[in-house]
């Protein structure tokens, strides 16, 4: 979307190498850390996250414990938010999760900005496992080695590019 600018960052890391290891998880990208304060700095934010049991994985709970400040000061507030997610199995959470996610940034007074079915007739189709729902792009990421489909990716950009556009009308109309 023209006149946007994207930063993608990665909540700091809560469990040993030992632990992560014995889950297999894959190695951490050179993504930089954020802080919550840099939340504060951004016009809107699309937080994606790894489901455990239906929510969020712990690390991003982590992460939206340590607001405590940008709550209490209001940073957040009014700012546009969204999520996109992945789960490992059909009934791993694809919306629990971001229902309970909701409560994070209801919290701030952020504005939930959902996909809705803006995606169109793609997120009928029954023909092949896909993720996703009208609260957020998602994948179905099995025991850590399915990618996400075409289709996965397709719902994903169009939530970014959606997401986008709204978070630009309303720093627009905010000027």
């Amino acid at each position: 979307v023209e006149g946007v600018e994207v930063k993608v960052w990665q909540v700091p890391e809560i469990l040993s190498e030992e632990v992560l290891g014995k889950m297999g998880a894959p190695p951490k990208t050179d993504v930089p850390i954020i802080s919550p304060q840099e939340l504060a700095e951004a016009d809107g934010i699309l937080f994606g996250f790894p489901t455990r049991f239906g929510m969020m994985a712990s690390q991003m709970k982590a992460f939206f414990d340590a607001t405590g400040g940008l709550w209490r000061e209001q940073s957040l507030a009014g700012k546009p938010a969204g999520v996109f997610f992945s789960t490992g199995t059909q009934g791993g959470g694809q919306e629990t999760t971001p229902l309970t996610a909701v409560t994070q940034l209801t919290h701030h007074g952020m504005v939930f900005v959902p996909v809705g079915y803006t995606f169109g007739a793609k997120m009928f189709d029954m023909e092949k496992v896909q993720g996703g729902s009208p609260y957020g792009a998602g994948t179905f990421a099995g025991d850590g080695s399915r990618w996400p489909s075409e289709m996965e990716l397709e719902h994903a950009f169009h939530q970014g590019k959606y997401f986008a556009g709204i978070a630009k009308k309303l720093k627009g109309s905010s000027a």
